[in-house]
């Protein structure tokens, strides 16, 4: 769901493919969002027995996520095998032998737009900074929403319209394609939680402004996290040095005490799979009053 415009899943895969390596020090901003989420859930009094960490990247969440609840199950899923292979912990052979202690970890390789797990079968359904590259976040939803348990909880944060809103300035005053991905207000988010039946969603949002000594130093850190452009239908090869010189030339005149801002809106929200008396109804009732198996 980005404004029309649809991300190219088999580029984005490539992208984290290749940043998996660089990602860790490149996510600065990645694991300040998470702790700030983590902190949202000491508000929170729920003990979920199985979690999921939806786009799990490099496990940074799911290592946090897995100190406090000691006792869950966690479930990291991302579209790219490398992020989680860089997850996995380096066990040894003998420590795998001795279940003793060990958190039980599962490392799926998968979309989170078509969730590979059974209905209402996780607890807590964790998502940080992965939602923005959904193209429906209406099926998302509509697939979180399926494999929560009743009075599960969804939590989440991604990235509003807001976001790098310096470099689409710069870019907007040399020619008309898209070079950064588009994201979703806040307002319409809340609105496709209340579409997929989440109860008592709560949104809220912040800027958190980055500052870099250049614009390639920018550009170098969206790429080493796998977030430069990956639209379809965008400009195809490099720009021209002429071009490219231009766009830092506007970016430029944004420089303030010698440094050059990155802003990003930062969206969270967190909802609840509401309980359903009608999964208590036996089949047969269930067909006598025409409801869907």
């Amino acid at each position: 769901m980005h404004s029309g415009q649809i991300l190219d899943k088999k580029q984005l895969r490539a992208a984290f493919e290749r940043a998996s390596a660089s990602y860790d020090h490149a996510a600065v901003l990645q694991r300040e969002i998470s702790n700030r989420m983590l902190a949202r859930l000491e508000y929170i009094k729920y003990k979920p027995d199985v979690i999921l960490d939806a786009g799990s990247g490099t496990g940074y969440g799911s290592q946090q996520l897995g100190k406090r609840y000691p006792s869950s199950q966690l479930i990291a899923v991302d579209i790219a095998w490398t992020m989680l292979s860089h997850a996995r912990p380096n066990t040894t052979w003998w420590q795998r032998l001795l279940p003793l202690q060990q958190q039980r970890s599962d490392y799926v390789c998968g979309d989170i737009e078509q969730l590979p797990f059974k209905n209402a079968s996780v607890g807590l359904i964790w998502s940080n900074l992965a939602l923005q590259w959904c193209n429906d976040l209406d099926r998302t939803f509509a697939e979180m929403h399926r494999i929560l348990r009743a009075d599960g909880l969804l939590m989440f944060s991604t990235f509003g319209p807001d976001t790098l809103k310096e470099l689409r300035q710069a870019f907007a005053k040399i020619d008309g394609y898209n070079h950064v991905n588009r994201f979703v207000d806040m307002h319409d988010i809340g609105d496709l939680l209340v579409n997929n039946r989440f109860s008592t969603p709560v949104m809220d949002m912040e800027y958190i402004t980055l500052t870099y000594d250049d614009v390639i130093s920018v550009m170098r850190d969206l790429k080493a996290i796998g977030a430069h452009n990956v639209l379809q239908g965008r400009q195809q090869g490099l720009m021209g040095k002429n071009k490219w010189q231009q766009v830092i030339g506007e970016y430029e005149k944004l420089r303030r005490d010698g440094k050059l801002p990155a802003t990003f809106e930062v969206v969270y929200g967190h909802a609840w799979k509401p309980f359903d008396p009608r999964s208590m109804l036996t089949p047969e009732t269930r067909r006598q009053l025409g409801l869907p198996p």
